[in-house]
């Protein structure tokens, strides 16, 4: 089905599936799709390749306001580019994992790629790749701050038991114990620093929850589609 134009904002903690389900959403639906999370990776990485401190607040900003951000919302090929290098893996490292919150929570960066988000939104429902459809964002704020008149929003949670399994699997390949406790610092910790200047534990009102504890990545993919179906009457 095709819906014109339409703006899906989803939310949620680390591990509860957001980006692996609004990328399927988005395609299915013929959507653009946006990783805002993937944004905040890239300006960490930026920061790094340019010698940054990331306990300098003002250093950052100034460095995350200028950076040369090339980013596609086609949900089959999310390419990212810094400086016309293709950093579209290297941001997903654990290197970049563990230091992202630091400019994740500077609330002067929140602020430029909040404005960047927006505009990306509005020009998929205008044109883009979905060349007005319109499309799925998905990241922190999205459902309240980005984009709170969005068509759509719903706020993606899981069991902190659920989350950690699904992020060792996606990190380690395996869910053993190990490879979970390996994960727990990285999830719990981003969650915890996250929170300081991010609401996504509760949903704000006009929001639909989702609890994707006991579902498989279809029934989660199902589940978000009803919603957009019950909401938009499509």
């Amino acid at each position: 089905m095709t819906i014109k134009p339409i703006t899906i904002a989803i939310d949620g903690p680390s591990g509860s599936g957001k980006s692996s389900v609004s990328k399927e959403v988005a395609r299915r639906l013929e959507l653009g799709y946006l990783d805002t999370g993937a944004m905040y990776r890239a300006a960490t990485w930026w920061c790094l390749r340019e010698g940054v401190e990331l306990t300098d607040a003002d250093s950052v900003t100034a460095v995350v306001d200028t950076m040369p951000l090339s980013m596609s919302t086609n949900p089959d090929d999310q390419t990212i580019r810094l400086d016309d290098v293709n950093i579209t893996e290297i941001i997903r490292e654990t290197n970049i994992s563990s230091k992202v919150s630091a400019v994740a929570t500077n609330l002067e960066v929140r602020d430029i790629l909040r404005r960047m988000q927006r505009a990306r939104i509005e020009a998929e429902r205008t044109g883009g790749f979905s060349r007005g459809n319109g499309i799925v964002a998905e990241g922190r704020d999205i459902t309240t701050v980005v984009a709170p008149d969005a068509d759509v929003r719903i706020l993606l949670v899981a069991s902190e038991e659920a989350r950690l399994a699904r992020r060792a699997k996606d990190v380690h390949g395996v869910a053993d114990a190990q490879a979970v406790e390996a994960t727990k610092d990285e999830v719990l910790r981003r969650d915890a620093d996250d929170s300081t200047v991010s609401s996504f534990q509760v949903a704000a009102d006009g929001v639909v929850t989702i609890d994707s504890s006991d579902l498989d990545f279809e029934q989660t993919v199902a589940a978000v589609l009803q919603v957009v179906e019950n909401v938009t009457g499509n």
